[in-house]
């Protein structure tokens, strides 16, 4: 199944800062803030929505074609999610702006200071799905995940007239997009993403209910944090499936794509949508336990054991003979 994952390519900067920014402010300065921190950690972690679902991809054994645009800066970056299974063939690399970078220092009471630069991001609007189809031999599905919006709509636009089926996922760009914006990225969708919070809030932008989505998507999947997922699709009874036990929560960022990494393999192994928010779920999981969204590494035995823990020996007989994992 040729799966083309479109969406951010990110550096991300993680500081810390040993004390508390509040101590720091002078209330009757606050309109000439001069503040300099000196900052006792940083992390660099490869990032962007995209990047981080097609290297969870990579991780189970499928060949992802990641599509996004990056600067000159890309080619440690390109070199990594190689070595991890992943097509960057149809990367656009700008000759203007870095790779987007995401910037973040945190004080001891956890508050936060951030910026992102977009950078080369906003020339994902000039990518063509075409070329990328006919190098290929054509497109099985198309993720449309948080990206330049530009270019989360011309993604949309361009798999809807192609007639190739597109999965939507809005995600971040919700808070940003008018709601004309989102019925535009969600209507004719196979699948749509996100969490339960992004729900309502699709539902209060586009003006549409729960039944009026679901009678515009095939299949809508919401995932509820420790809660695990629930798969609506019209006229069906909705599917619960529950979480998969961590063995330590470390940092969130990023399990949400590898959800969606677990959950778009298994579609592309022909598994039932259960199986998919399983592989999807533990996926998911071994994110939660590490720092950064490509940190962890998906051994085959040990995620086959994990499975068959969480959701049972039937369930992991199913599963087992597709799942390849590999890491570099």
């Amino acid at each position: 199944m040729r799966i083309a994952v479109t969406g951010s390519i990110a550096t991300d900067h993680l500081m810390t800062f040993p004390g508390s920014f509040r101590d720091q402010l002078i209330a009757e300065q606050l309109d000439r803030v001069s503040l300099s921190f000196l900052i006792d950690d940083l992390q660099i972690r490869r990032g962007g929505c995209a990047a981080n679902i097609a290297f969870g991809m990579g991780c189970l054994g499928l060949t992802p074609i990641l599509v996004g645009a990056v600067g000159a800066d890309f080619a440690d970056y390109r070199s990594w999610l190689e070595r991890h299974g992943v097509d960057c063939e149809s990367v656009h690399v700008s000759e203007l702006h870095h790779t987007a970078r995401f910037l973040c220092t945190t004080d001891e009471d956890h508050n936060q200071i951030a910026s992102f630069y977009t950078g080369a991001m906003a020339e994902a609007r000039l990518i063509e799905l075409g070329p990328i189809a006919q190098r290929l031999g054509g497109l099985d599905l198309v993720l449309v995940s948080p990206n330049d919006p530009d270019a989360m709509l011309r993604h949309t636009e361009e798999a809807r007239g192609r007639g190739i089926p597109f999965a939507a996922d809005p995600s971040q760009q919700l808070a940003r997009m008018p709601g004309e914006d989102i019925r535009l990225l969600i209507d004719g969708a196979a699948y749509l993403f996100s969490n339960d919070y992004e729900k309502g809030l699709i539902e209060q932008k586009t003006g549409w209910s729960d039944e009026e989505v679901l009678n515009r998507v095939g299949v809508r999947v919401t995932t509820l944090g420790p809660k695990g997922v629930v798969i609506d699709r019209k006229g069906e009874p909705s599917l619960h499936v529950p979480a998969a036990p961590e063995l330590g929560k470390v940092d969130p960022t990023g399990v949400g794509d590898a959800f969606r990494a677990g959950f778009l393999s298994a579609l592309a192994w022909e598994l039932p949508l259960e199986r998919c928010a399983q592989v999807g779920n533990l996926a998911a999981t071994h994110v939660l336990e590490h720092v950064g969204g490509q940190e962890y590494q998906l051994g085959q035995k040990v995620f086959l054991e994990r499975f068959t823990a969480a959701y049972g020996a039937e369930a992991a007989a199913e599963v087992a003979p597709s799942v390849k994992c590999h890491h570099a």
